[in-house]
């Protein structure tokens, strides 16, 4: 359980459990507008400058928890680490040990991530202004062919440039970061420590990306089926609950406003998170054994990581000196 809560802030979740629809909370189409005049009685009661503010908070709060998010997954980063290299999840020693590392790693992603985001609007916004300077955008049925032919390189360049953070994003938990947890550098430095390696062996890092990409889809396809099942499984009677808790808030007059869609919300949350839990309990077996490839792989490369994984056998005591005989 440990090992599944460290993967699952730490980003080690195989994607395949991530992306499977959940549909339990939806409830049967009907042909009556019962559910939609039960809806508009709560709202039409209701001031808007709540719910504006309401959206505000939830903006405002959205980005401190994302934040938050994102120290929590530079620290587990180092936490999986840990455990990777000792054989044993011990989250409080390393989360107390690691608080440099941490703040390191954490001040990088939210540049990296500053730096993605401005250069996704250049690489958008560029070529719309350009469009709409040459006024393609305003009369866009007249000018499809230099419409479909930008949509297509625009497509290949913002696809390359996914790949290029992808490569970057991997590339520096598996060999970046535990450089800064051997050496206690920054983020910057253990780039600089990798681009020669990377130049001299561009043949195996490119395998290894290779490898770790086939890797991933098998470990995606089998925990994608076994988490669709498991979601089914929970999904049917928490959605028969929330379909149970809706009819008698109906029957008992109970209508949507401020207090009952913030009740909703944090239900959905508590529910979904703890599908997410499930479903990273499942895949601690991949959240245990990609790292594990990265750390033996950068092994054979990296010294410092390798006297770490193969600590040096301790020093035979010493003999001592067998007694006179008068």
């Amino acid at each position: 359980m440990r090992l599944a809560l460290v993967g699952l802030v730490a980003g080690e979740l195989p994607s395949g459990g991530c992306n499977t629809g959940f549909h339990g909370f939806q409830p049967p189409p009907s042909t009556s507008s019962t559910t939609q005049s039960f809806v508009e009685i709560g709202l039409r009661h209701t001031n808007p400058a709540l719910y504006a503010a309401m959206i505000a908070v939830l903006i405002v709060a959205g980005v401190v928890f994302w934040i938050l998010l994102l120290y929590a997954n530079s620290m587990m980063r180092f936490v999986l680490f840990d455990s990777i290299l000792r054989e044993q999840c011990e989250i409080r020693r390393s989360w107390s040990a690691r608080q440099g590392e941490g703040w390191r790693l954490f001040l990088w992603q939210l540049l990296f991530t500053l730096g993605v985001l401005v250069s996704l609007t250049i690489l958008i916004g560029v070529p719309a202004a350009f469009g709409l300077a040459m006024g393609w955008l305003k009369e866009p049925k007249q000018h499809l062919a230099p419409l479909i032919l930008g949509g297509i390189v625009l497509f290949f360049v913002a696809l390359a440039f996914f790949v290029v953070v992808a490569v970057i994003h991997v590339m520096t938990k598996d060999f970046v970061v535990p450089q800064m947890a051997l050496e206690n550098i920054g983020a910057i430095e253990g780039w600089r420590r990798l681009f020669p390696q990377l130049k001299s062996e561009k043949g195996g890092y490119a395998g290894y990306i290779g490898m770790k990409i086939v890797m991933a889809l098998a470990a995606s396809l089998v925990l994608g089926i076994i988490s669709a099942i498991v979601i089914l499984i929970i999904a049917i009677p928490i959605g028969g609950f929330g379909v149970l808790a809706v009819i008698l808030g109906k029957s008992g007059g109970m209508v949507w406003n401020a207090y009952t869609i913030t009740l909703a919300v944090l239900v959905g949350v508590v529910a979904v998170a703890f599908i997410v839990f499930v479903i990273s309990l499942v895949s601690v077996p991949a959240i245990v054994f990609f790292p594990a490839y990265s750390i033996y792989f950068f092994a054979a490369r990296y010294p410092a990581l390798s006297n770490a994984l193969y600590p040096p056998p301790p020093a035979p005591p010493p003999i001592a000196d067998a007694p006179a005989v008068w």
